[in-house]
């Protein structure tokens, strides 16, 4: 057997070898050689060799032979075709999620909860790109019974072209929201863009759509999917007789909510209702009663659920010696996703403490944007919060528009000045909620502020 067929053989057979951050390797993974954005995974062959990498796969023929260096003329292209092979020989059922926010979310929800009684694989971290889909498939369990996947895109075309190569048979579409407008123009744009992944042109393999229907542009996906041959659609929301939230009822310390599923009522004591973590559950009550799977096991495991990194994570910091909690948003937003965070902050009663609100720019909203900022500070401002901190050009523009806030709107260029005003501001038992897009100024606020965590 030659190189590139041991090569093969090992990547096919094993699970969670291929990584693409030498940092990350151990003794017996596959290190990926790629261009990043500010080095060439080339640089750090050697590093990775010495970490315990069994290969090295790179598109750079000028490294010296060696049985642990596999060379391609473009690793994409090899990885996509070797990612094609492994989800044929995949006999289990393949779970695909999309929608404009919440995949990651929801994935990490429904793991948590498979994984209690099923071998399982699932993608890591947010890889719903190309790359991040091709990994996920090469780090498949052949063995499991479940794999899970997130599928994204933010232009035309990338959801069917990742449709192709994962061809799941349960398929997830969380919500249609405002995001990637600068490619896509509209909502109803993205719901074209999100049905491709029951499309039969795309994936013969669908089986079972999951939607939650919020708003039209969901309506059309029911329209899409009904067009469909060989697809059972399941459908969550109160407008259904299956699977629906019945009723909340607060009992002050905690929530009691009424889950009616498949006609039988499941009850769950919940801290903090959120809307989306709700609906989650109920996507997870949904998949496994569809799948003939013990809902008893959520009911069992729900509360020690916990929220993903920078999607809803409460940390305590410490600011000055003083103790503070910091809920973390950050990961990304939209004004669907701000508006939620907004109204979730709005509902936490605490005495004896301050909110603080600190919102960084949504990004990628195209020709609306500072119309779509100013609309959701006119919105905030029904609410009550002690500081309402705004940083980045969309918000700077739009603040000077308000007449007369109720709240005290604080622009704030930078993230150093930022925490030089809570160095100021802050007081024991404060509570920040954190909201804001991807590689904003905010952003990486959060993640210095994060460093203190106690």
């Amino acid at each position: 057997m030659n190189q590139i067929s041991e090569f093969e053989k090992y990547i096919l057979e094993k699970s969670n070898k291929v990584k693409i951050s030498s940092k990350e390797i151990n003794k017996g993974d596959i290190f990926l050689a790629l261009k990043g954005k500010n080095f060439h995974g080339n640089q750090f062959i050697n590093s990775s060799l010495r970490r315990g990498a069994k290969y090295c796969l790179t598109d750079n023929k000028n490294f010296a032979k060696n049985s642990k260096i596999i060379y391609v003329n473009n690793v994409i292209n090899y990885l996509n075709n070797l990612a094609l092979k492994k989800r044929d020989l995949y006999k289990g059922k393949v779970i695909g999620i999309t929608g404009s926010a919440g995949k990651t979310t929801l994935k990490e929800t429904l793991a948590f909860f498979l994984k209690r009684n099923e071998i399982i694989s699932f993608s890591k971290k947010s890889y719903n790109n190309k790359l991040g889909v091709l990994i996920s498939i090469l780090n498949i369990n052949l063995n499991s019974t479940y794999s899970i996947f997130e599928i994204g895109t933010n232009n035309f075309g990338e959801i069917k072209n990742l449709t192709k190569i994962v061809k799941p048979t349960e398929i997830f579409i969380t919500n249609i929201q405002s995001t990637h407008l600068q490619s896509f123009r509209s909502k109803k744009n993205i719901a074209k863009e999100k049905a491709d992944i029951f499309n039969s042109k795309y994936n013969n393999q669908k089986r079972r759509l999951f939607l939650n229907i919020n708003s039209d542009f969901e309506n059309m996906l029911i329209q899409k999917a009904k067009k469909e041959n060989n697809l059972n659609l399941v459908l969550i929301n109160e407008l259904n007789t299956k699977y629906f939230i019945k009723k909340i009822i607060d009992k002050n310390k905690f929530h009691r909510v009424y889950f009616s599923i498949n006609k039988k009522k499941l009850v769950l004591d919940i801290k903090n209702p959120i809307r989306f973590r709700l609906i989650n559950l109920l996507f997870c009550f949904a998949f496994f009663d569809q799948n003939s799977l013990k809902t008893n096991i959520i009911t069992k495991w729900q509360k020690y659920l916990k929220p993903v990194d920078g999607r809803g994570l409460i940390h305590n910091i410490l600011i000055n010696k003083k103790k503070i909690k910091v809920i973390d948003e950050s990961y990304n937003s939209n004004p669907d996703t701000m508006k939620q965070s907004i109204d979730y902050f709005t509902n936490i009663k605490k005495k004896d403490s301050q909110k603080i609100l600190i919102l960084g720019n949504m990004n990628e909203l195209g020709k609306n944007t500072y119309k779509l900022h100013f609309k959701l500070l006119t919105e905030l401002d029904k609410s009550d919060f002690k500081f309402v901190i705004l940083c980045g050009e969309f918000f700077r523009r739009s603040i000077i528009k308000l007449n007369n806030p109720k709240n005290e709107f604080i622009y704030i260029e930078n993230r150093n000045e930022i925490m030089k005003f809570l160095n100021k501001k802050i007081h024991n038992n404060d509570i920040i909620l954190i909201k804001c897009s991807n590689s904003t100024e905010v952003n990486k606020f959060a993640k210095n502020l994060l460093k203190k965590v106690i």
